[in-house]
């Protein structure tokens, strides 16, 4: 999954939130979690998933979005 977040607290906010929701409804705990500290991409690996939570230029400046154009998109 990849989404943007509007600045770097939100980022960190977004991974946090994140974070607590799965566990809480799963009780499962991520795998690993990169980016907190700075916010310009967190990055919450599940394993089977991995959410990456973007800054608008970090996005930009990956481009996953390109990398994984051929991949479904699940709404």
């Amino acid at each position: 999954m990849i989404c943007t977040a509007g600045s770097a607290p939100q980022a960190r906010a977004i991974g946090e939130h994140l974070r607590e929701l799965i566990r809480e409804k799963t009780g499962r705990k991520p795998l690993g979690i990169e980016g907190l500290e700075e916010g310009w991409w967190v990055l919450v690996d599940y394993g089977d998933i991995i959410v990456h939570v973007f800054q608008e230029e970090a996005r930009k400046y990956y481009a996953l979005d390109e990398t994984w154009a051929d991949a479904q998109v699940v709404h």
